[in-house]
Formats: structure tokens, C-alpha cells, sequence
């Protein structure tokens, strides 16, 4: 029993020696000299900041924000004022002109529909490139008459021969298309009544005088014929009052003869002038009224059909309601079909052609694919209008390549700057916005949705297939005007000569040129 509590005593004795040792170790390893600590917040040593090879495919693209709108925007305003049916003012228009049903916005217009009504008259759509700018009726000749002609036949209403002349088909066919519209065709207003019909007087004037005036000169023919066959009474009648001898007698009735024939000349020739005169205002009276009878009848009056280069256009915005007067524009017209309009910076318009495809991605995720169709000017002048329609101008670029062409001493795209100004951004390098307009043959979601915020995508470049890749911040250009990288190797640095190629997301195609460059080499991008 006494050597059991021995041995216990002795293991406590070892086991409390052992404690304190181990206290000791850690108290030792806890305190530090002012050496040692100052040693431990000393920085580590400076070193090269590296990052490893890729070895992966580059897509660059150009990346900016856009705005749908319809294509080909126009104001819509009428050429003149519409008819006012059978009871008219001066020139068969209404002294006042007022809108009775007004244009509804966002309304598919195909050829022949009724834009609006003025005065209860209808304003109709038609195709074609030359303006309304004139009244059209009986008589009138030219390629707008031409181009209504067709219009009518088109329509379903033959107008006889489409030769550009306004004939009595033309305004058969007028008044069965007003017909079939619900409306009736402009007819002679009661001022061309009214002159028609004092110019069918001034003919019957003309020939009443014409009668008298001949008349009068076979009246006139008799009295001369009778006196001059008289004259020998008149002489007697002398010889009754003189008492004086024969001679006398004689030479009274020789100068009594003479001055009757010189009378009778004179009358002669009046009378032929008053004929002439009388036969030539029957002329003028009777081509005045032929003249008028040409233009009379059935009439297209100037404000009563827009001509459209091409339909069906969409009413996009409507500037006038009902009962206001349709003076200036009344509204705006859009092409049927969608596009993109947006905005990028010079340096990446340098990089887009026309046709080059495009994704265009709504605020929803929804991606439709279009098309470059105008760069700059091109875009600016045959796009959508300025203001609400006007493309957003908050641009990024992702993989613009523009590093790299610094970095390869002109590796950049050289035909960037040698296209026209209507296939490239020619002379739009610079700060400046660099309009751009898009294409979309098939709007899909985009459809409803004009004047909403997209985004657009243009792919510029893309590698062929895996390549070696490090971040433009490694790229090194030489005094000779040569590409390098310094790659970290053996402990040390090492130049490499390389060949920039394509760049994008801040990375950059490279191929050794002098050395060797492999996926995994570390290259220096910073100290």
C-alpha cells in the first residue's frame, strides 16, 4: 500500500512539472523583442504585379443604348382647302375651314382610306411621289393627274386611259369613288354656275350684234342703190327752184352724183368694220365659254387628297382636333416598320459598316436581331426626327479594340477611315456622338413598344477561335514603335516582342514574335 502512494505522488510530481513547462513555452512564444516586432510590420518586398497567359476566344463589340422608333417620319399637312359640296363660296371652297373629324394617332393608313374630314368633306390617302399641290378637274394635264389616274385604277374605279389628262373617265371615276366612300364628288360650285352662264350670254350677245350689224349693212345697201338711182329727180327739182340755163343744171347733178358715191364708199367700209368687229367679239365669247366648258364638272379639290411616296404609313402624332383650323401641319406620318436609333462615340463608330448584324436586347431581356442601315449623316438625314423621338446618347464600348491598334503601331481596322459618308463614319473620329441607325425586319417583342429604352450589341471582331491572350496593361511599345511583354521567368523579367491582334473586355490577342510565349507565363501588368 505504501508503494501505490509513492507512485502517485511521483506522476503528480511529473505531471506538474510538465504543466509549468508547457506555460512557459507559451509565455515565451507570446513575447516579443522591440526587434522582433518592428521586423513583423516591416512591407514585404517590392515585387512585379503579374498575371497568367489565357489561352481563349475574343468577341469585340460596340455596346450603346437606343431608342425604337417608326421608320421614315414626315409632317401631314394638306395642299389646300377641300370642296363644300353643291353651295359654295368663291372658287367653290368654304370661307371657313374647320376640322370635322379629326386624325385618330397610331392609325394603320392604306391607300384610298379617309384621313380626316373638314368642313364634312373627306381628306383621302393615295400613292404616289408628286404632291398634292394643285386643284385637279376637266382639262387638267400633268403627272400628278397621271398619278391619280392610276391611284383609281388601282382602286377598283377605271379612269379610261391613265395619260395624264383629266377627262370625262377621270371624273366618272372620281365621283364613283367618292361615291363608294360615302361622300359625293366635288361638282360646280354656284359661282362656276353663275359664270357659266353669263358666258353662254355673252355668246348670245355676241351673235344677237352680229345679226343686227348685218342686218344693218343690207339695210344700208338698198338706200344707196335707191339714191343713187334718184339722182336725176334731185337734179329736177333744181331746175324747178334756180330758173337758170341748162349748164347750171348740168354741174349741179354731176357734183350731187359724186358726193353720193363717195358717201357710199365710206359706209361701205364702216360697215365692213363693224362686221369684222362683231364677228371677232363672237369668237372670243365663244372660246371664252369652250375655255370654261373644259374645266367645268366634276373637280378633286387641292386639300381633299394627300399623295404618300408609299403606303401604308402610320399616323405616329396628331397636332389638331375637332373644330380646329387645319392650317400647317396636322399631324405627323411614319413608316409601318420599326428601327433603332442610338448614339456611340467616334472612335467606335470608326469601327461599324453598314450591314454588320445587331442584337438588340429590350429593358425585359428580350433579344431581336437587326442590322446597321445608316452610320452619321446617312442616319441623321433619313431617320427618325429630333426631339421625342431623338436616340439616346449614354454609349460604352466593350473590346473597342483601340488600345490594341495604339499598341501595334496601326493594327487597327485601316479601312475604318476610307469609307464614303454613307456606308462609314468618314471624318466622325472625335469626341462627338456619331448617330446610328438599325434596322429590324422582324420587330417581334419591339412591336408596341416605339420610343422605348433597348440596348444594342454590334459584334466588330471576333477571334478565330482560341487564342493567347493577356490584359492591354501588359502591352510594352518600344521606341521602335514594337509591341513587347515582360514576362516574369527564372527569377527575373524577360522582354518578349509580340504581334497585337484583335482586343475586347479589356483583354488582347498577342503572338510572339522574337521568344517564346506559352499559356500559364506570367506577364508584368504593373509594379
Amino acid at each position: 500500500m505504501k508503494r501505490l502512494g509513492s507512485r502517485r505522488q511521483l506522476g503528480a510530481l511529473v505531471g506538474a512539472v510538465v504543466l509549468v513547462g508547457a506555460g512557459g513555452w507559451f509565455a515565451g512564444t507570446q513575447v516579443r523583442s522591440p526587434a522582433d516586432a518592428a521586423a513583423s510590420h516591416r512591407a514585404p518586398k517590392a515585387g512585379p504585379v503579374t498575371v497568367e497567359v489565357e489561352r481563349r476566344s475574343l468577341t469585340a463589340t460596340v455596346v450603346a443604348t437606343g431608342t425604337v422608333a417608326f421608320t421614315s417620319p414626315r409632317p401631314l399637312s394638306l395642299a389646300g382647302a377641300v370642296g363644300t359640296g353643291a353651295v359654295t363660296s368663291a372658287a367653290g371652297e368654304g370661307s371657313e375651314q374647320r376640322v370635322t373629324k379629326a386624325p385618330v394617332a397610331g392609325t394603320k393608313v392604306k391607300e384610298g382610306d379617309v384621313l380626316m374630314t373638314v368642313n364634312g368633306r373627306p381628306v383621302l390617302a393615295l400613292a404616289g411621289p408628286v404632291p398634292m399641290y394643285r386643284a385637279m378637274g376637266p382639262g387638267a394635264t400633268g403627272d400628278d393627274v397621271k398619278q391619280l389616274q392610276k391611284a383609281l385604277r388601282r382602286l377598283g374605279f377605271d379612269p379610261g386611259s391613265a395619260g395624264g389628262t383629266f377627262g370625262q373617265a377621270t371624273a366618272t371615276a372620281v365621283t364613283n369613288w367618292y361615291r363608294n366612300k360615302g361622300y359625293e364628288a366635288q361638282q360646280p360650285s354656284a359661282e362656276d354656275q353663275q359664270q357659266l352662264g353669263q358666258l353662254q350670254q355673252a355668246v348670245s350677245s355676241a351673235q344677237e350684234a352680229l345679226l343686227t350689224t348685218r342686218s344693218g349693212s343690207a339695210g344700208d345697201g338698198s338706200g344707196t342703190g335707191a339714191g343713187t338711182g334718184t339722182g336725176g329727180k334731185a337734179s329736177t327739182g333744181t331746175e324747178t327752184g334756180s330758173g337758170t340755163g341748162t349748164g347750171a343744171e348740168t354741174g349741179d347733178e354731176a357734183n350731187a352724183g359724186t358726193r353720193t358715191d363717195a358717201q357710199s364708199s365710206t359706209d361701205r367700209q364702216v360697215q365692213a368694220i363693224q362686221l369684222r368687229s362683231a364677228q371677232k367679239s363672237l369668237d372670243m365669247a365663244n372660246n371664252a365659254l369652250s375655255s370654261f366648258r373644259a374645266t367645268y364638272g366634276t373637280k378633286v379639290p387641292a386639300g381633299e387628297v394627300v399623295f404618300f411616296p408609299e403606303l401604308p404609313v402610320r399616323l405616329d402624332k396628331v397636332t389638331v382636333k375637332t373644330g380646329d383650323a387645319p392650317s400647317g401641319p396636322v399631324g405627323t406620318v411614319t413608316g409601318s416598320e420599326l428601327l433603332v436609333e442610338a448614339a456611340v462615340p467616334g472612335e467606335d463608330a470608326e469601327l461599324l459598316r453598314r450591314g454588320m448584324p445587331v442584337e438588340v436586347t429590350t429593358t425585359g431581356g428580350e433579344k431581336v436581331k437587326g442590322k446597321v442601315e445608316a452610320i452619321g449623316s446617312a442616319a441623321a438625314s433619313s431617320g427618325t426626327t429630333g426631339g421625342d423621338g431623338e436616340a439616346a446618347t449614354g454609349a460604352t464600348s466593350e473590346g473597342s479594340g483601340t488600345g490594341a491598334a495604339d499598341a501595334s503601331d496601326g493594327a487597327a481596322d485601316t479601312d475604318a477611315t476610307g469609307t464614303s459618308g454613307t456606308d462609314g463614319a468618314s471624318g466622325t473620329s472625335g469626341p462627338g456622338p456619331v448617330q446610328l441607325r438599325i434596322s429590324i425586319p422582324d420587330p417581334g417583342p419591339l412591336a408596341g413598344q416605339a420610343e422605348a429604352s433597348v440596348k444594342v450589341t454590334i459584334e466588330v471582331g471576333a477571334s478565330d477561335g482560341k487564342v493567347l491572350t493577356v490584359p492591354l496593361a501588359a502591352i510594352r511599345t518600344s521606341a521602335d514603335g514594337k509591341a513587347r511583354v515582360q514576362v516574369e521567368r527564372d527569377g527575373g523579367v524577360r522582354d518578349v516582342s509580340v504581334t497585337v491582334g484583335l482586343s475586347a473586355a479589356g483583354l488582347v490577342e498577342v503572338k510572339p514574335a522574337g521568344g517564346t510565349l506559352e499559356q500559364g507565363d506570367k506577364v508584368v501588368v504593373g509594379k
